[in-house]
């Protein structure tokens, strides 16, 4: 982002693999996170006892993403120390992430073109399109959609 690091914090529906929240920025202080994860509830509205899942980053074991998480009625579960595997699902789509946003080192001009960047790929590229093998090849989107008229 205009020659700098940025980060990026996301919420990811396990079942459809559709990111449901993120957002981007300068820092990475525990705001970035509660953004994203207003996002997914907005765009969710959870039933109560719904799992969250996340690694032991300390901007999600926090009091206030912890306190955030309790009160909209979902339980947080977080990997266990020094396990990757654990949160096998998110690592992969970092992974992803990087390999088809940012092939070969990619930097961005800006923080806009940044976001706009991540934008495209994560709501249009990613959610619609990219197809997935444990969905059986269907994106995001599509699964979602199928899965809703096989439960009419």
């Amino acid at each position: 982002m205009g020659g700098r690091w940025c980060y990026l914090a996301t919420w990811r529906d396990t079942c459809s693999r559709r990111v449901v929240g993120w957002h981007l920025a300068a820092q990475m202080p525990t705001e970035l996170v509660l953004t994203a994860l207003e996002q997914a509830l907005t765009l969710r509205q959870p039933a109560p006892g719904l799992i969250i899942h996340t690694d032991r980053g300390s901007q999600y074991t926090s009091a206030a993403c912890r306190a955030r998480i309790t009160q909209a009625g979902v339980l947080a579960s977080f990997s266990r120390p020094g396990n990757p595997y654990d949160n096998a699902q998110a690592e992969a789509g970092w992974s992803t992430l990087k390999t088809e946003l940012l092939p070969h080192g990619t930097v961005f001009a800006s923080p806009e073109e940044a976001r706009l960047e991540v934008a495209h790929y994560l709501d249009t590229y990613f959610n619609l399109d990219r197809r997935h093998s444990a969905l059986g090849y269907r994106s995001p989107y599509q699964f979602e959609r199928d899965l809703k008229t096989s439960l009419a």
